[in-house]
């Protein structure tokens, strides 16, 4: 099956996301692949955890620099800034959500798309 422009360009942009998630030491990064499930809203989700909402601002800062820099694109939507608990950057294609370690375990985004391709990043 031959990839699409777009499906490449998502590739791509996840990878990005991931690496400023790295760059301030993100923990538990993982990849969920959404492109084969019907219905899905992106193509990929990229989830991290942060251990202070000082870290998640770091994070999606990062996040930000790091896609823009790549990329020229800024977050179609961004939200959680204010309580600094879950902040989640949309790309369309790709969705960042940068958790507290304990919101993370609590909304278990994981399981909610566990039929999805799911990839554990090792840490840097």
């Amino acid at each position: 099956m031959k990839e699409t422009k777009a499906e490449a360009t998502s590739d791509i942009l996840a990878d990005i996301v991931v690496k400023g998630m790295q760059e301030k030491k993100a923990s538990d990064i993982v990849v969920i692949n959404l492109k084969s499930l019907k219905n899905a809203v992106s193509d990929y989700f990229v989830i991290a955890s942060a251990s202070s909402d000082t870290q998640i601002d770091a994070i999606a800062s990062s996040i930000e620099e790091e896609v823009y820099k790549a990329t020229k694109q800024s977050p179609w939507q961004s939200e959680g800034r204010t309580n600094k608990e879950w902040v989640l950057l949309d790309y369309v294609d790709v969705v960042a959500h940068v958790f507290l370690k304990d919101k993370r375990e609590f909304y278990a985004l994981e399981e909610l798309w566990g039929d999805a391709s799911i990839e554990h990043i090792a840490s840097v």
